[in-house]
């Protein structure tokens, strides 16, 4: 086989596998607690994300003093007394879209997912099983899915005195926009 056709091949393949790997930096996770005496949201827009469609591997790392609150105090004692983020900078996930090989990830379309993998906060890790959506819209992969966790699951305590403040379970919110990676 000529030398230039199978350089040809290889630059080919080569871009056809990059093409299997989506990433972002900017991913955008929201968590709620609804208590008696209060609400408490707070948003991060510092979440990496990468997916690779064909073995269905997705994985997430969030900077926690990523996470914004209404009030500077909130904020505080979110990072120095509940997640510690200064001794576990990061949460991270490792997992599987389990039904990606029914996926067509050349077309557009919205597809129901379930991934499962490991969730690891404040260095627990837990099991974990979600359900959520990927939007395949112009070659960008938009990942959305909402579900919920124990704080107690993760050894984050809530102090007596605040305990009306905040949820023993939190609802989290993942939206995430993935591109393709060139290499």
């Amino acid at each position: 086989m000529n030398k230039t056709i199978v350089i040809g091949l290889l630059m080919l393949l080569s871009v056809q596998l990059s093409a299997q790997r989506f990433a972002t930096k900017t991913g955008f996770i929201r968590f709620y607690s609804e208590a008696p005496a209060e609400n408490i949201e707070a948003v991060n827009r510092q979440v990496n994300s990468a997916l690779d469609t064909q073995t269905g591997d997705f994985v997430f790392r969030v900077l926690m003093k990523g996470f914004q609150f209404e009030k500077a105090l909130m904020q505080e004692h979110f990072n120095e007394n509940y997640v510690e983020s200064s001794k576990f900078p990061n949460a991270t996930f490792s997992g599987k879209v389990l039904n990606a090989d029914r996926i067509d990830w050349t077309k557009n379309g919205t597809h129901q997912v379930e991934v499962s993998g490991d969730l690891t906060i404040k260095g627990i890790t837990r099991k974990v099983n979600e359900k959520g959506t990927f939007e395949i819209k112009d070659g960008v992969i938009n990942g959305k899915s909402k579900f919920y966790i124990k704080l107690a699951d993760y050894d984050i305590k809530i102090p007596k005195a605040v305990v009306k403040n905040i949820a023993e379970t939190i609802e989290i919110n993942v939206d995430v926009s993935l591109t393709a990676l060139n290499n």
